[in-house]
C-alpha cells in the first residue's frame, strides 16, 4: 500500500486553531511539528543531557506544520483539492490572524518503507575486542572471539553507538573477569547489563526512571537468551527512593555502572558509594569533557578514587574505586 505525507505549512500561534480545523473536517490522525513546543521542552529538560543534537535543532528552527496521511489511491487527487479547499475557507474566516503560509506539500510513501526505512542506518557495530552489538532483525556472520549482544535499537535509547555506551562497554570488557554482581543506574535498553552477562558476570540489575524502560530492558535480555534472576530489570528514582527498592542492597555490587549525565552522575555519587562492595568498581559515562573536573571532585568527594578516565569524541568515561 502506499500513501501520501500530506504537510501544511503554517506558524506556532495558528497551530492549535489549524489542528482544531482540521479535526473538523474529518483528519483524525496526524502528527504537529511546532518549534516552539520542542524549544520549551529542550528547556524544562536540561538536567537530562550536557548535549543536543544540533543537526536536529536546527531542523526545527522556526518549522510549525501539521502532517497528514492519505492513502494514495484513485480518489487522493480529490481528498488533497478538498483539503485546499478548506485551507482556503480557514484564511478567509480568520481574519488578519497570521496562519503562516498553508502550503501544501506532498511526499509519497511505501507503507513498508514508512515502517521500516529507519533499519537501514543500523549495523552490526563491534565494540572493544570482544563485543558485537547486533540488530534483532540482523542475521550476521559472527567473527571468532565476538560475543553478540542482540538488542532491538528502535525501542529506546541505548544503541551501542554513542560514545559514552561504547567507553563502558570497553570498560565492562576490562573489569569484568566472572561471577561479578552489577547494577546499571539509568539503565534505559539494558544494554550494560546485558553485556556484562554476556561477559560473565552472574547477575545484573538494570534500574531506571522511565517505567518503558523496564520492558524494554527485559524484552532485550529474552533476545540474549538471558531472564530472572540472573538479569533484573526495574523502575525506580535512585536519587529519591532507592532505600525502598528492593534491589538496591547496601555494600553488594561488584560493578556500578552510571552511564547518564553529569547533572545526574554528581548527586548519584554517594548512592553509588553505598551501592559498591569496598573492593568494586564504579563505572560511569556521558560526560562531557568540559565538566569532567566537576564530576571528578564530586565522585572523589562521594568516597571514590579515581583510577582512570576514557575519552571519545568530546565525551568521558570515569573508572574510580572505593578508599
Amino acid at each position: 500500500m502506499e500513501w501520501l505525507e500530506v504537510t501544511v505549512k503554517t506558524v506556532s500561534s495558528a497551530i492549535e486553531l489549524l489542528a482544531a480545523r482540521l479535526t473538523a473536517a474529518g483528519y483524525d490522525s496526524f502528527i504537529i511539528d511546532d518549534s516552539r513546543d520542542f524549544q520549551s521542552f529542550l528547556e524544562e529538560n536540561t538536567q537530562y543531557w550536557d548535549y543536543v543534537d544540533e543537526a536536529l535543532a536546527g531542523r526545527m528552527e522556526n518549522v510549525s506544520q501539521i502532517r497528514l496521511y492519505v492513502e494514495n489511491d484513485a480518489n487522493a487527487p480529490e481528498r488533497i483539492e478538498a483539503l485546499k479547499r478548506q485551507l482556503a475557507l480557514f484564511r478567509a474566516q480568520a481574519g488578519d490572524r497570521d496562519l503562516g503560509s498553508l502550503e501544501v506539500t506532498l511526499e509519497n510513501l511505501r507503507e513498508e518503507d514508512w515502517e521500516n526505512s529507519w533499519k537501514q542506518y543500523y549495523q552490526p557495530i563491534p565494540v572493544g575486542e570482544k563485543l558485537l552489538i547486533v540488530p534483532q532483525w540482523l542475521r550476521p556472520e559472527i567473527p571468532d572471539g565476538r560475543i553478540p549482544v542482540v538488542l532491538d535499537p528502535g525501542m529506546i535509547f541505548g544503541t551501542g553507538a554513542h560514545a559514552s555506551t561504547q567507553m563502558c562497554l570497553r570498560a565492562l570488557e576490562q573489569t569484568v573477569k566472572g561471577g561479578e554482581d552489577v547494577i546499571d543506574l539509568g539503565s534505559g535498553s539494558g544494554i550494560l547489563s546485558i553485556a556484562a552477562l554476556l561477559l560473565g558476570a552472574e547477575t545484573a540489575a538494570g534500574v531506571d526512571i522511565d517505567p518503558k524502560a523496564e520492558d524494554i530492558a527485559r524484552d532485550n535480555a529474552r533476545l540474549n537468551g538471558l531472564e530472572a534472576p540472573g538479569f533484573l530489570a526495574v523502575t525506580g528514582n535512585v536519587l529519591e527512593d532507592w532505600r525502598s527498592q528492593s534491589v538496591f542492597r547496601e555494600s553488594a555490587y561488584d560493578l556500578v555502572l552510571a552511564n547518564i549525565v553529569a547533572d545526574v552522575i554528581i548527586p548519584l555519587a554517594p548512592s553509588a558509594r553505598k551501592l559498591i562492595k569496598p573492593q568494586g568498581v564504579f563505572i560511569c559515562s556521558g560526560v562531557l569533557n568540559t565538566r569532567l573536573r566537576e564530576v571528578q571532585s564530586a565522585i572523589e568527594a562521594a568516597g571514590f578514587t579515581v583510577d582512570s578516565v576514557q575519552e571519545q569524541d568530546d565525551w568521558c568515561c570515569i573508572l574510580s574505586h572505593p578508599r
